[in-house]
C-alpha cells in the first residue's frame, strides 16, 4: 500500500512541477523553448523510478493540462510533439547495443517530430507559407538544420541530468526505499 501511495505522490509531484513550467512559458521570452524542455526532463525521474508507463501517464496529464491552461500554445505543441515524450523514449533507445543505431533512431525521431509539428502548424492551424519566409529564406529549413545541431546538445543535456539524478539526487530522495 505504501508503495502505490508513494508512486502516485511522486508522479503527481513531477506532473505538477512540469505543469508549472508549462504555465511559465509565456512569462519569459525564451520560455517557449526552455520550459517545455525542462518540463520533459523532469519526467526522467518517473521513468527511472517507476518505468515508462507511469511516465507516459504523467506526460499525458501535463499535456492535457497544458492544452487547457498554458498561455503559450506554441510551447505546448513543442512539449507534446517532442520534449515531453523524448526523455521517456530515450531510455528505451539507449538500451540498444549499437551506438550508431541509437543515434540514427534518435535523429529520425527528432526529424519526424519537427516535420510533424511543422505540418501541424501549416495544415491544421492553417498558417500561410509567406509567414514562414523572411527575406526570401524559407525559415523551416533553417530551423531544422539549427535544430539538428541543438538536438545533439539537448540529448547530452538529458544524459547529464540522468547521470546526476542517479548519482546524487536519487540517494537523497529514496532513503526509506519504498520503491
Amino acid at each position: 500500500m505504501k508503495r502505490d501511495t508513494y508512486r502516485v505522490a511522486f508522479c503527481g509531484l513531477i506532473t505538477a512541477l512540469s505543469f508549472v513550467l508549462m504555465l511559465m512559458t509565456n512569462l519569459i521570452p525564451v520560455g517557449t523553448f526552455a520550459f517545455p524542455c525542462l518540463a520533459g526532463v523532469l519526467l526522467v525521474a518517473v521513468v527511472i523510478e517507476f518505468g515508462w508507463k507511469w511516465a507516459l501517464a504523467a506526460f499525458a496529464a501535463v499535456s492535457i493540462l497544458s492544452v487547457l491552461f498554458a498561455g503559450d500554445k506554441e510551447a505546448v505543441v513543442y512539449f507534446i510533439a517532442f520534449f515531453g515524450f523524448y526523455p521517456i523514449l530515450k531510455s528505451g533507445i539507449e538500451r540498444l547495443r549499437s551506438k550508431a543505431v541509437q543515434y540514427i533512431i534518435k535523429y529520425a525521431v527528432f526529424t519526424v517530430c519537427v516535420v510533424g509539428a511543422f505540418m501541424f502548424t501549416k495544415f491544421v492551424l492553417l498558417i500561410p507559407d509567406d509567414e514562414f519566409t523572411v527575406m526570401g529564406v524559407y525559415i523551416p529549413w533553417v530551423f531544422l538544420i539549427v535544430g539538428e545541431a541543438a538536438f545533439i546538445v539537448y540529448d547530452m543535456f538529458v544524459t547529464i541530468i540522468v547521470t546526476n539524478y542517479l548519482v546524487k539526487v536519487r540517494k537523497k530522495l529514496f532513503k526509506d526505499k519504498f520503491i
